[in-house]
């Protein structure tokens, strides 16, 4: 096979040391020269392997405190110096340059300092400058030298050398592949870091990376291909483990997402069922088992073959009730060995557990692709307080309705625009989504709530009684009209229209109490 090389000589130089030891082994079996640095070579002498300092093969000792060690021209030379030129093989001869066949590179551990929060001084030695120039430089020159920058690829590489006696130029490709990409993302990390430091929020040149989590069967359809990537370290579905079902879907994973970032707003116990992207039942209760039943009543229709996240660690009797109705997915920080022993009779039921519950404060962005570009936005992190409300009706809310206003609100942020939710007893009782006009978002969630009704058995519609919020202003007094013709006592909504006054008018005939935020929660 004429795209073999037989590598004569490996450079090693890695922070994580995962696997390390048996490839080394497995190279030195294979009669391959082992150069290494500092950490590595020590853990390679401490495991009876052979290797020889790169200070000692360069003749150039490490300086300035380990920040100058493979930046000469024995190394890089050794490397970039292709194997097919005549003149090349005549300049490294004349400078004693050996080739090296194999680089093994792993970076400082950048990304862990700044997750960890380490002080700037910690954060600045821990960038990378010889790494990144190794692993560009073999990458370059992939025709004749093998760059392994995860442990993942050491069987490949060692399986080749016993097979082969060398390493194949499609490995060598896909190592090089890898290799800029890894180089691509450090950099994004640095630069991100750079721009959070600097307080801005928009770089000049926007820098994003992910790493594969998995590659998905499709995309919202059949007929796309899709792929899930990890960008941050956020609780949610890319940090869960997925502990029983078959395998997620493009819509799962996005449907899961909009329900477990809605219920981490709640601070008590909650529950969330989600139906294609929209919350179609949200209610909080002293259980998680009383939230599931009081949000199921919402929209019990919907909430077939529905997402649902709860807040809590899931436990035997909310685990019960949800199994009673198929369910697609659950997603909650924690389960215990009873609801999971109740789950696993459901074998197509995925149960995904995140370790945590995202903070709804913190900071970062959200992209969303267009024609030749991205659009970036600051995720919307604006929260209501009682406090910051403004009462603009004669009547003012009980505190009842004030918590229920404050609930549904924040309900309301996750729901596709035009959204209009209503909301009774810390639950939602009907929920209108998406809609192009505000008045039918009321009318639909009206509707939802008379058929919830219907299903329970109860002589009155849900929303009777209950409170509203709109998550943008009222543009003229037919939306609320609608609202209050509904059943709602009470509304929240942003204010600003310039019908304000006519709005507030109708508000005060009707003897309804309206609170104004100031903040309007648009999601598209």
């Amino acid at each position: 096979m004429t795209d073999i090389v037989p590598p004569r000589r490996a450079l090693i130089s890695v922070s994580d040391k995962t696997g390390l030891v048996p490839f080394a082994q497995a190279l030195a079996e294979a009669g391959v020269e082992l150069l290494s640095t500092g950490g590595s070579a020590a853990a390679l002498r401490e495991a009876g392997i052979a290797v020889t300092d790169v200070s000692e093969h360069t003749g150039f000792p490490e300086i300035l405190d380990g920040r100058v060690k493979t930046l000469v021209p024995q190394i890089h030379g050794g490397i970039l110096g292709r194997r097919d030129l005549p003149a090349h093989q005549a300049q490294m001869e004349a400078h004693g340059i050996a080739p090296i066949d194999i680089v093994v590179v792993n970076l400082y551990p950048f990304e862990e300092a700044v997750a960890r929060s380490a002080p700037d001084d910690v954060c600045i030695e821990t960038i990378d400058i010889g790494g990144p120039a190794l692993i560009r430089a073999a990458a370059k020159n992939h025709a004749h030298v093998a760059i392994l920058t995860d442990p993942a690829q050491y069987d490949t590489v060692a399986a080749e050398l016993r097979q082969h006696g060398g390493t194949t130029l499609a490995s060598r490709r896909r190592f090089a592949n890898a290799a800029f990409a890894r180089t691509a993302a450090y950099d994004a990390a640095i630069a991100s870091w750079f721009a959070r430091r600097d307080e801005t929020d928009f770089p000049e040149r926007l820098t994003v990376s992910g790493r594969l989590r998995q590659t998905l069967r499709y995309g919202e359809n059949p007929h796309q291909r899709a792929a899930f990537y990890v960008t941050e370290a956020r609780p949610g579905v890319a940090s869960a483990r997925q502990m029983q079902g078959k395998e997620l879907s493009y819509n799962n994973l996005n449907d899961t997402d909009a329900a477990f970032e809605c219920v981490a707003e709640f601070a008590e116990p909650a529950v969330v069922i989600v139906k294609h992207a929209n919350p179609c039942g949200v209610a909080t209760a002293a259980s998680l088992a009383e939230a599931w039943d009081m949000a199921l009543r919402c929209d019990p229709v919907s909430a077939f073959g529905g997402i649902v996240a709860l807040n809590r660690p899931l436990d035997a009797a909310a685990a019960e009730r949800i199994a009673a109705i198929f369910t697609e997915v659950i997603v909650a920080p924690d389960a215990d060995d009873a609801s999971r022993a109740i789950l696993a009779r459901k074998k197509n039921l995925r149960l995904l557990l995140t370790g945590g519950v995202p903070d709804p404060a913190a900071p970062g962005l959200t992209l969303r692709s267009v024609a030749g570009g991205l659009l970036a936005q600051g995720r919307d992190t604006g929260r209501i307080t009682s406090e910051t409300l403004r009462v603009v009706t004669q009547r003012v809310p009980t505190e009842a309705e004030r918590a229920d206003l404050l609930f549904a609100f924040r309900v309301c942020k996750h729901v596709k625009s035009n959204a209009i939710v209503y909301a009774r007893g810390g639950a939602t009782v009907g929920i209108g989504a998406g809609q192009m006009s505000r008045v039918d978002s009321a009318r639909i969630a009206a509707w939802k709530g008379a058929e919830a009704a219907k299903a329970a058995d109860s002589a009155e519609t849900l929303t009777r009684g209950s409170v509203a919020a709109s998550d943008a202003f009222f543009p003229f007094a037919d939306g609320l009209q609608a609202v209050i013709a509904a059943g709602a006592t009470a509304v929240i909504q942003p204010g600003g229209s310039v019908r304000d006054a006519e709005v507030i008018a109708a508000a005060d005939a009707a003897g309804v109490a309206m609170v104004f935020t100031d903040m309007r929660h648009f999601r598209h």
